[in-house]
């Protein structure tokens, strides 16, 4: 009934997969690489971008993972929501989903990119730039978070889901400094939930793949 396309390795299939594991709404990944070229066809008969994550639901093509979340707030209203009824409070969910989507994965992309481009010599000066976006948001998330709970207060909702990969693989490309408290015990605690640590542990094999080298913790 379910099937969520994209790849264990992948932030924004991770972000969905968080959402539907949190909801506890069955579904069944389909695999993006090349050993399974059906589902590549499948992504692409539903997004000729080829971007994924995609939810399929009852043959309905549901893209981008925020997106995603929402259509299952509206879909499984019995599910937990990830978005609050109060309309002032949603937004405030919606514009962390973007910080962490935005200002976070985006800098991190950037890096990824150059040492997927160049491993050996990567455009530094594009290196600095997205490390000091980074050091900055990560300055204003400490500044931001309480001590305990998540992103938008006591409930775990859609910016937890953009936050837990983003945080995850940040940390990677350039480490939260230690000073931080705040945002390193948010990004810890992110990695301790259940439907999170589903999603490391469903990634572990594909470490490798990672161009800058996975860091041996986490």
């Amino acid at each position: 009934m379910r099937e969520l396309y994209g790849h264990p390795f992948s932030s924004y299939t991770w972000k969905a997969q968080i959402a539907l594991l949190e909801k506890e709404i069955p579904f069944t990944p389909r695999m993006i690489d090349g050993q399974h070229p059906d589902h590549i066809a499948t992504l692409r008969e539903h997004w000729p971008l080829g971007k994924f994550p995609i939810l399929l639901d009852r043959g309905r093509p549901v893209i981008e993972s925020s997106i995603i979340i929402e259509y299952l707030d509206q879909e499984y209203p019995a599910s937990r929501r990830l978005l609050p009824d109060n309309p002032q409070a949603a937004l405030t969910v919606r514009f962390m989903d973007r910080i962490f989507d935005n200002h976070i994965m985006t800098p991190v992309q950037v890096v990824v990119n150059e040492y997927l481009i160049d491993r050996d010599t990567p455009d530094a000066g594009r290196v600095k730039r997205a490390h000091d976006l980074l050091e900055t948001i990560y300055a204003w998330l400490d500044e931001r978070l309480g001590e305990d709970g998540w992103a938008c207060g006591e409930e775990f909702t859609l910016a937890d889901c953009a936050a837990a990969p983003s945080l995850f693989y940040a940390d990677w490309v350039r480490p939260i400094n230690p000073s931080l408290v705040r945002l390193r015990g948010y990004r810890t605690r992110l990695l301790a939930r259940p439907s999170v640590a589903r999603c490391i542990e469903e990634a572990r094999p594909y470490r490798p793949l990672f161009p800058l080298g996975a860091p041996d913790r986490d």
